[in-house]
């Protein structure tokens, strides 16, 4: 396992063979998509709306804005009404500089789906959209159909203490005014350290992605707000520790990590707040499953929703 793994797992894999190489990521939507700014909880969030079925929300992460599910959006529209927002002060929603608990964050979503009309969705998150996703599920388990957690640790959850310690999330402390000072106009080079440490092959994370990804962090408040996601963490711990000591998940959940990261540590956190978790390893992929893995991650989405069973091997 490389040097950019989130936690060293000893835990048993279940690896999912492919065969194919990872392809290479895109960021139109279909034309059919239409876009639409909310308001929402005191802010407005930025919503990618496409396709026709039950509603599933795709939730981003930081590094990435709602673009990064586009290849997944084009997949599971053909039956599924697709909602990527982008999550709040980041990308295209309203600049923001308070509400980033994760909690709160899970309010955005839940008030972006009652102004589209939406009663229930499967929720897939990555990284902090990982952490929203558990935190809608937790507050709303009557919306959440399905769950899908992808390659980040829950704050207070299961390991959280003992991830912490690893010296490669030293950006969980990093932030406040003089650090944001540092970053600013250099936004590439922070962002870089991410993109190439937390991969298996820093390679397939494009450099088409990254200067499309730095130009959106690169606007005013926007940093700022991605600084504010991991602020919010001690927060987010005390909140999910509460979450999790009403009562566990009962809602199928899928957890996936890449073979070069969290690995089947994804479903091992899963398992200390949920009680049907599905463990999935893609393999050749570090944190960015979307960007160097699209095809066997969109498969094994697609084959979870549709089964309620990940994706064992693909050819």
């Amino acid at each position: 396992m490389r040097a950019g793994a989130f936690l060293v797992a000893t835990l048993t894999t279940t690896t999912l063979c492919v065969s194919a190489a990872a392809q290479t990521q895109a960021f139109t939507f279909p034309t059919t998509f239409q876009t639409k700014d909310i308001p929402a909880n005191r802010t407005t969030i930025h919503v990618r709306i496409g396709g026709s079925g039950p509603a599933v929300v795709l939730l981003h992460g930081y590094g990435d804005t709602g673009d990064m599910w586009a290849p997944l959006a084009a997949e599971l529209m053909r039956d599924h009404t697709v909602i990527a927002p982008d999550l709040r002060g980041m990308g295209l929603s309203a600049v923001a500089t308070e509400g980033f608990t994760k909690k709160n964050e899970a309010e955005d979503v839940a008030l972006v789906l009652d102004a589209l009309g939406v009663r229930q969705a499967d929720v897939i998150g990555h990284d902090i959209g990982n952490m929203v996703a558990f935190a809608f599920a937790e507050a709303h388990p009557d919306r959440t159909t399905r769950l899908v957690m992808m390659d980040a640790p829950v704050p207070g959850v299961g390991p959280w203490d003992e991830i912490l310690k690893s010296p490669l999330l030293w950006h969980f402390r990093f932030g406040g005014p003089d650090m944001e000072r540092l970053v600013a106009g250099r936004e590439r080079i922070y962002l870089d350290r991410f993109w190439n440490e937390f991969a298996a092959d820093p390679a397939h994370f494009s450099d088409s992605a990254r200067v499309h990804y730095t130009a959106f962090y690169a606007r005013p408040g926007r940093m700022h707000a991605g600084f504010m996601q991991f602020a919010a963490f001690d927060q987010d711990v005390i909140d999910n520790r509460a979450f999790v000591a009403r009562g566990r998940l009962q809602m199928p959940v899928l957890a996936i990590g890449g073979d070069h990261s969290l690995g089947a540590t994804m479903a091992h956190i899963m398992r200390f707040a949920a009680d049907d978790v599905h463990q999935l390893v893609i393999a050749g992929s570090g944190h960015w499953l979307m960007e160097e893995q699209p095809g066997p991650t969109v498969a094994a989405i697609r084959t979870f929703l549709q089964t309620g069973e990940p994706a064992r091997c693909l050819k």
